[in-house]
């Protein structure tokens, strides 16, 4: 036996149809939440490559980065090594080291804890890395990744992916300056 159906079941299934699309084309759009925010910051450094990797080559040591006032840690250089940063004022930043290359003059790390008060920023990693630049110098590059500090919609604006860009940024720009000092004056 076959069944068939009758105009008024197929006009209603129609009608069913036509009224869940019209229902999802007017339901709210919903943003999705931050995005993955991005600096890149380099700078040329009057010194062999060589020298610049020493200065930074060892995760263990960010006695190079201004509001670092002491590094301790474990495991050295091996990948899965942490460190925590203590800075000025008291704050700690944790950190794990995740890839090692020395004859790349190179490595990356995350953050595993900061508070977003001293650093806007959440799921943080980072590569550093020394490249020869023209005339026997040296080129260092700071790039990292991150969100900003607040995970939902509607940021406070200490939180935005602005500020977030703009601390890392700022982290970056006077550390490359710092080390650059450092290593040209021979201290």
């Amino acid at each position: 036996m076959r069944m068939t159906m009758g105009p008024a079941i197929t006009g209603v299934a129609a009608l069913a149809v036509a009224g869940m699309a019209l229902t999802t084309a007017f339901e709210p759009v919903w943003a999705h939440g931050p995005t993955r925010q991005k600096v890149r910051e380099s700078i040329e450094i009057n010194a062999a490559p060589a020298k610049v990797w020493a200065a930074i080559g060892n995760f263990q040591d960010m006695s190079w980065l201004q509001p670092v006032t002491k590094t301790t840690g474990e495991k050295g250089n091996e990948i899965g090594a942490t460190r925590t940063l203590t800075l000025t004022g008291g704050a700690t930043v944790e950190e794990e080291l995740y890839k090692y290359e020395p004859d790349m003059l190179s490595y990356s790390y995350r953050i595993t804890k900061v508070d977003v008060k001293v650093l806007p920023v959440t799921n943080y990693s980072s590569t550093l890395t020394v490249s020869p630049a023209p005339d026997g110098k040296a080129k260092l590059e700071w790039a990292g990744a991150f969100y900003r500090g607040y995970p939902n919609n509607d940021p406070p604006p200490e939180l935005s992916d602005e500020a977030a860009r703009t601390a890392v940024s700022g982290l970056y720009k006077t550390g490359l300056e710092a080390l650059k000092k450092k290593i040209e004056s021979g201290s």
